[in-house]
């Protein structure tokens, strides 16, 4: 009888500790801060001045290409 609660008790704690389901405030704000400072990154490659004469040089040659 004590076996069979102490192996029960055992299978609870340990559904309770490998449950995850979903995430938790520290996750969801460790994830948002991540994201923003990709954002941030992202927004400094693309608007240096090399990306933006790559692409206004793509862009141009683009537009004065001739079809014969």
């Amino acid at each position: 009888m004590v076996n069979r609660v102490i192996q029960d008790l055992q299978t609870r704690v340990m559904i309770v500790v490998t449950d995850d389901e979903g995430m938790s405030t520290a996750e969801y704000a460790i994830g948002t801060i991540a994201a923003a400072a990709f954002g941030a990154i992202l927004y400094t490659v693309v608007t240096g001045d090399n990306i933006v004469s790559a692409l206004t040089g793509i862009i141009t040659k683009a537009l004065n290409t001739t079809v014969s």
